[in-house]
């Protein structure tokens, strides 16, 4: 087998099944990929929650984490936010003609690692080859299926005035990171990417509170753009202390020198959850309790003013509003 893909890696013949074997089937043992067949067959029931996304990100390997990792991390948080148990997932790759296979095992190994930390099966998986310059070296598709427990109703709309807003960790790690890798630049504090798989969080928040209203996870458009959402799909207010938002030291300094704005920075390993108030404080201790939550707090409040926009509270207690994300800070982040 050669040591770079190969146009007829994509021809669904011999190198494809010898590429198939080398980086993908042992890398993802289970009974339903072991079959091999056009599709996975899976017995289940009861509520499913079914989400897909695609990864572009540029360069593909960054402090923190690479495509490979960002792909499960991304596609098990969306379930988990959702509600949902993440159970199994797809993974397709368009892979460009001379992309290192050696390369690519380094990812699929990244791939697998990941999905072995958050306890869930890649059971199907494509694979496509396309001309040199292309595709940019390598993307990746996934898609992924879990399954909700019984009582649990978690959506942007469900929001009510009066619920505290929870962030969990720093924001901004993720962004940061790509763009200082991208750029070359360099600072006086490390920057890595917060990517990691958040269902555990997700579970043990939803078992202190089944209640939770809404939970999500802050990527693209960062902390502010979601916030955002979640009040339009709900039609509330929200008003934010900016002086409660966690922010790392470099990543700070690293906006301001830039003129970046932490709150408008894609994340990758953080989450936001609106709860009831009464059940604040407990939820935000079972987060501090988690590796992935240490860094929690509570960081505003639903309101029933100003429905559909959210209002930040600054470090020198004057107010501004916090609109949208218009444009792209930063493309091909995830």
């Amino acid at each position: 087998m050669e040591n770079k893909i190969l146009m007829a890696h994509g021809s669904g013949g011999k190198l494809t099944h010898e590429l198939i074997n080398r980086c993908f089937a042992g890398r993802f043992k289970n009974q339903w990929l072991a079959r091999l067949d056009d599709a996975a067959v899976i017995d289940s029931c009861g509520r499913m929650a079914f989400t897909t996304d695609s990864y572009v990100v540029t360069p593909l390997i960054f402090p923190g984490g690479d495509i490979g990792k960002l792909a499960v991390c991304g596609t098990v948080n969306d379930l988990a936010v959702s509600g949902a148990v993440p159970q199994f997932l797809s993974l397709a790759f368009i892979i460009e003609e001379g992309f290192p296979v050696a390369d690519l095992e380094k990812i699929v190994d990244s791939v697998a690692m990941a999905a072995g930390e958050a306890g869930v099966h890649v059971v199907t998986g494509d694979t496509k080859v396309v001309q040199r310059g292309k595709a940019d070296g390598l993307f990746i598709n996934t898609a992924g299926i879990g399954h909700i427990l019984d009582g649990i109703d978690v959506s942007g709309a469900n929001v009510k005035p009066g619920d505290a807003v929870i962030l969990s960790g720093t924001v901004g790690d993720h962004g940061m990171a790509i763009m200082a890798q991208r750029e070359g630049l360099r600072f006086s504090g490390d920057i890595f990417s917060d990517c990691a798989p958040l269902n555990e969080l997700t579970a043990d928040i939803l078992k202190v509170c089944s209640e939770t209203r809404c939970m999500r996870d802050p990527t693209r458009g960062g902390v502010a753009t979601t916030l955002n959402e979640i009040a339009g799909q709900s039609k509330v207010g929200m008003l934010i202390d900016d002086g409660a938002v966690p922010v790392r030291p470099s990543v700070r300094a690293t906006c301001e020198l830039l003129g970046l704005d932490p709150l408008y920075i894609a994340n990758e390993g953080k989450l936001l959850a609106f709860v009831p108030a009464e059940k604040a404080d407990a939820v935000l201790e079972t987060m501090h309790r988690h590796r992935y939550g240490g860094d929690a707090a509570i960081i505003g409040r639903v309101t029933d003013e100003h429905p559909g926009r959210v209002v930040l509270r600054t470090r020198l207690g004057t107010s501004r509003i916090l609109v949208m994300l218009s444009g792209d800070i930063l493309p091909r982040i995830c």
